[in-house]
């Protein structure tokens, strides 16, 4: 398991990244002009002012294809983007019925982290690792893993990110994941970002976004993280709200009156 973390730069300057008084968030540009869409319609999470952050997940998350994996990965490139104090713990391989490279499953690896951490939210991503696996158990196995985070961080927030295609078409057991992922999330209030249902990757863009080089072996290209790191960063502003936006609200003062 590897943890690393991101220095902020100044945590208020996230503002322009994550709308104050505006559930909608910011549309960050993606490559290419477009504005990414946000999950609007997913329920709110509410942060501090000056909020900490934990990515969690796979290879993806790992930062795996980026020329320099820890600071070029879509995660390392998020906690730039947002300015706050951000860890990763990203593992190859792993997911939440698979074990990584290093042994460990995702309910594994919660139970590993620094329980001292205490972030504000938890972004937990993936996984297509577990296409391969009986996906009959990924709902029990997903909502241990939740349940372990709220247990390890039980003031933090959680927002699930779902698996993004690695290949085109997306093969049948990776949507299987997002919709059984997404399902769950529902049930239990808790936002889900889909790449899969949003077509953050689609043949447009696919040989931009994927280094498909024995060496990349389908995981994003700096390019590509740099546009997952955009795209997150928007879908977050569209579903977290910051104390900030309630006493920005009480110090307005009324109106005066016109006569």
């Amino acid at each position: 398991m590897r943890i690393r973390a991101i220095a902020s730069a100044a945590a208020i300057a996230c503002a322009c990244a994550l709308a104050a008084c505006a559930p909608a968030g910011p549309q960050i540009a993606a490559p290419g002009g477009s504005a990414p869409a946000a999950t609007s319609a997913d329920p709110l999470v509410s942060l501090p002012v000056e909020p900490s952050l934990l990515i969690f997940g796979d290879s993806w998350t790992w930062g795996r294809a980026a020329t320099d994996p820890e600071t070029l990965g879509y995660a390392a490139r998020v906690g730039d983007q947002l300015g706050w104090p951000t860890a990763v713990d990203g593992e190859r391989a792993s997911g939440y019925l698979r074990s990584g490279f290093e042994g460990g499953t995702y309910i594994s690896r919660i139970r590993a982290l620094d329980h001292d951490a205490a972030p504000d939210l938890v972004v937990i991503q993936g996984s297509i690792n577990d296409r391969r696996e009986d996906l009959s158990l990924l709902r029990a196995a997903a909502e241990d893993a939740w349940d372990a985070l709220a247990a390890a961080y039980p003031d933090a927030s959680l927002v699930v990110f779902g698996p993004a295609p690695q290949v085109l078409p997306i093969e049948p057991a990776t949507r299987m994941i997002d919709e059984i992922l997404r399902r769950a999330a529902a049930d239990r209030g808790v936002p889900y970002v889909s790449p899969i249902a949003e077509e953050w990757i689609t043949t447009a863009n696919y040989d931009t976004l994927i280094d498909t080089s024995p060496e990349g072996n389908d995981h994003p290209s700096d390019a590509g993280h740099a546009y997952l790191a955009d795209r997150l960063v928007a879908a977050l502003g569209a579903v977290a709200v910051r104390e900030e936006s309630v006493v920005a609200l009480e110090e307005t003062p009324a109106p005066a009156e016109l006569g």
